[in-house]
């Protein structure tokens, strides 16, 4: 196994669970929030939660983006 390999399935593993995480947390934010569930506080859980993922998604977007820029420079060295 080479360097630009192990970076390449490394910076692929780890974005794989990042984005699967996200929409995990999407999906649960979405549905305490729709929830007919006449607690606020649940709902308000709901809505942190979204916003918590919208910020994480952000960083993953720059994240991937420079491990693929790391990875792109493993192979030309």
């Amino acid at each position: 196994m080479t360097l630009e390999s192990f970076i390449t399935n490394l910076t692929g593993t780890v974005t794989e669970i990042g984005w699967s995480i996200f929409i995990l947390a999407w999906a649960v934010g979405w549905a305490l929030r729709g929830s007919p569930i006449p607690i606020f506080r649940i709902k308000r859980g709901g809505q942190d939660i979204l916003e918590d993922a919208i910020i994480a998604a952000f960083f993953l977007a720059i994240g991937s983006t420079v491990f693929y820029l790391i990875s792109y420079v493993a192979s030309q060295v």
